[in-house]
């Protein structure tokens, strides 16, 4: 089976090695447990959790920043900075 996989990809299998050791070298967890490798399986799940995780923190960033914008008068010094931060 593996050898109709490769036929039918073109990426081969260390291409695929190296893909997983750079995506574990980017998750948090990933880099304090340093070299030991984790399964393909554990890794792909705690990318899918990181990456849910960040979006949680940009609805939450988004919402405190709307609040924030909400309550600041849009002709101040403080709203044009986020505005230009924004762009």
């Amino acid at each position: 089976m593996s050898s109709r996989r490769s036929s039918r990809s073109s990426v081969s299998e260390e291409e695929i090695n190296e893909l997983i050791s750079k995506l574990q070298s980017l998750l948090p967890s990933s880099r304090r447990r340093g070299a030991n490798q984790a399964s393909t399986t554990k890794l792909l799940k705690e990318t899918c959790s990181y990456i849910k995780s960040l979006h949680r923190e940009v609805d939450d960033l988004s919402d405190r920043l709307s609040d924030l914008m909400a309550g600041m008068d849009h002709n101040s010094p403080g709203a044009e900075i986020i505005r230009s931060l924004l762009r």
